[in-house]
């Protein structure tokens, strides 16, 4: 439970003092033996703790997800493989697993959902990066917009969704190729950009480097640029923007 959850059932009467004495007096991380989860990190960051899946044996993937869960009633897994999903769903049921970002999550129902955060991906390549963002800011209790396919070889698809890129409180672009996208969004919005640079692309892409350098030499104002295909780090920041855009009475939706 995070820190003002817990004040406000000790205020209505629906948990004891002491048992919320009991609640703070716990360390701040649960020892696994070869895990320690931040269990306080939302306390401090304003964001739980999220489970990098690739790369973890089964029985440890299946212990943090178990761990996080009874913690928080939900928790959020990025690249994880259908494997992966099927193996925490056999101890976690309703954890749903999404192919295309490969994000494994388990949500609590009824999450409230502000502000607006705009997903641009230049093509359906970049989608699977594009995804990861979209849905790690929505988690993260950001309304997402999506608008896929919309890259600097058709430049009209983008400006037929122009309204809806200029509202929103903060703008993510994932390209791959030369990664123009970023350069020309953060020409047209008076928000801040991520630019998620892809591994889309032929040789010469050289795995996102030309996308990443482009977007880094952007000479559009106001473009921040995340690592190679991370669209978590993307969302993660977009729904930090989102939330002090909502706090300060800035576009606000529902």
């Amino acid at each position: 439970m995070e820190t003002r959850e817990i004040l406000e059932q000790v205020r209505n009467g629906t948990l004891s003092v002491e048992e919320a004495e009991g609640y703070f007096r716990r360390k701040p991380f649960e020892d696994l033996g070869f895990a320690r989860l931040d269990t306080h990190r939302e306390t401090r960051n304003g964001f739980p703790e999220v489970v990098y899946c690739a790369g973890k044996a089964d029985e440890h993937l299946k212990r943090i997800f178990q761990a996080l869960y009874r913690e928080h009633g939900e928790v959020f897994g990025t690249r994880a493989s259908p494997e992966q999903s099927r193996l925490v769903r056999e101890v976690l049921p309703q954890a749903e697993y999404d192919p295309v970002s490969r994000i494994l999550k388990i949500e609590r129902p009824g999450k409230r959902r502000t502000g607006c955060v705009c997903v641009c991906t230049a093509g359906t390549a970049d989608i699977a990066v594009g995804e990861e963002a979209a849905q790690t800011a929505e988690y993260f209790g950001c309304r997402v917009e999506r608008l896929y396919d919309v890259g600097v070889s058709g430049l009209h698809r983008l400006l037929s969704g122009l309204e809806t890129v200029q509202s929103a409180n903060c703008v993510i672009t994932a390209a791959g190729m030369e990664g123009a996208l970023a350069s020309v969004i953060g020409g047209l919005v008076s928000r801040p950009v991520i630019a998620v640079p892809t591994s889309v692309g032929y040789g010469a892409n050289f795995g996102g480097l030309s996308a990443l350098l482009t977007m880094i030499n952007s000479c559009a104002n106001g473009v921040a640029v995340v690592n190679i295909d991370n669209g978590y780090g993307a969302g993660y920041l977009a729904a930090q923007i989102n939330r002090l855009a909502v706090k300060s009475g800035g576009n606000f939706r529902e």
